[in-house]
Formats: structure tokens, sequence, C-alpha cells
């Protein structure tokens, strides 16, 4: 590993980048940087997440050929950055034209100069969040110091997309008071009853039709609006 007070000042820059008031984005890529300087034997870092629905995608690159691997294993639906945000927390891939476990993956790599690759998996109270994936052109060989580094790097990344998740989810639930607060009043207003028995009215017709009670709330809503702006 290189200096060891250049990998702690350059872990401490990292803990700053989330905790200072910046983008999710501006902060996965002030990682990457701080990752690919810091890590040795590798050149390119990238950083991904996973959506709900399943879909991958590279928030954060040091370069285009992040974005161009990244892709390719997107595309292909193999190699170490899928694998690692799938299962296994760490993939390490040394000698990496020698490597038989990606068939389609690997030729296309080499073709593009890639020499070795390590994928870490982000992951924050056990769900699976995405991955840091480094990639060497520069070498073959991938030491354990790398791999300690690196993961040390990843932990930073899943605290940072851990927390963007969970105030997406505040504001999810606080938009949801709100459209669900809306469509009661109009149910009050427009039926005389009062505020427990028009809730028991969008709860029933969210059973009926099994929708959620958010959507049962944004239809109610956007009805009333919609009858307002013609009159």
């Amino acid at each position: 590993m290189g200096n060891p007070s250049e990998l702690a000042s350059s872990l401490a820059a990292a803990a700053e980048a989330i905790n200072a008031a910046e983008t999710l984005s501006d902060t996965l890529e002030a990682i990457a940087r701080a990752t690919r300087i810091s890590v040795p034997g590798f050149d390119h870092v990238g950083i991904s997440i996973r959506h709900r629905d399943g879909r991958i995608e590279t928030m954060a690159g040091t370069s285009e050929l992040v974005w161009d691997l990244d892709n390719v294993q997107y595309r292909l639906d193999e190699g170490p950055c899928v694998d690692a945000i799938r299962a296994a927390p760490v993939v390490a891939v040394p000698h990496l034209r020698h490597d038989q476990r990606w068939p389609r993956y690997v030729p296309e790599a080499v073709q593009r100069g890639l020499r070795a690759q390590l994928a870490v998996q982000l992951f924050s109270d056990d769900e699976r969040l995405g991955g840091l994936n480094l990639y060497s052109t520069v070498s073959e060989e991938i030491d354990d110091d790398a791999v300690h580094a690196a993961q040390l790097f990843a932990t930073h990344a899943a605290i940072a997309l851990g927390r963007a998740q969970h105030e997406e989810n505040l504001n999810q639930a606080l938009t949801s008071r709100k459209v669900i607060g809306q469509a009661i009043g109009i149910l009050m207003e427009r039926y005389g009853i009062d505020e427990d028995r028009a809730f028991q009215f969008m709860v029933r017709a969210s059973s009926a039709g099994n929708i959620k009670l958010r959507d049962v709330a944004e239809d109610l809503v956007s009805g009333a609006n919609g009858r307002s702006q013609r009159n």
C-alpha cells in the first residue's frame, strides 16, 4: 500500500465529502477520485448503484473507460461488477485475460486494455446498494493491501448511498402524508363528512382496487385540481 498517512488523509477527505452540502453524485465522484489516488495498482475507478427494480447504473467514474466497461457488464449481464453487486462481497480478478468466469465480458475488456479488476460490494443494513469498481490497465497483479484499502473506501461510499436512500424514503413519506391530507380535505368538503370517515373511505377504495393509499389520494387530488381548472 502507499504511504499510510496519505491513505488516512484520503479517507478523511472522503468522509468530509459525505458530510458536505453536496449532491449524491458529487459525493460519489469525490470518493471515486480519492480511491483512484489511494489504492495502488488501479488507474480507473467507478461507483455503481442498484435500483429497487434490479437495474444497475453507474453514478461516478474517473474516466470514460469506467463508463464503457461498466456498460459492457450491464449489457452482457456478467462480470466482476455484476457479481459483486448481486452476491460476492469482493471479486478480485488479477491476470484478467486468463480468467474464464465471464467468457463474454473478458474478451471485450481485454480489447479495451484491461489487465486486472477489483469489485467491492456496497451494503448497508444487510441491503446491497451497489459496487465500487476498480480497473487497472497498468498491472495484472492485485495485492492484499489494495483490496483492504478498496474496502475502506467502499464503506464510505455505502454510507453516502445509505444516507441518500434514507433521505429519499423520508421525503417520499412526507410527500405521501401531504397528498393524503389533501385528499382527506377534499372528501370532507365534498361529502360533508369528518376526517375519520374520509380516511376510511380512502382505505376502502385502496383495498377494493388493490391500489396504494397514496395513489388513491393522488387520483383524488389531481381530479379535484382538474375540475377546479375547468371551472
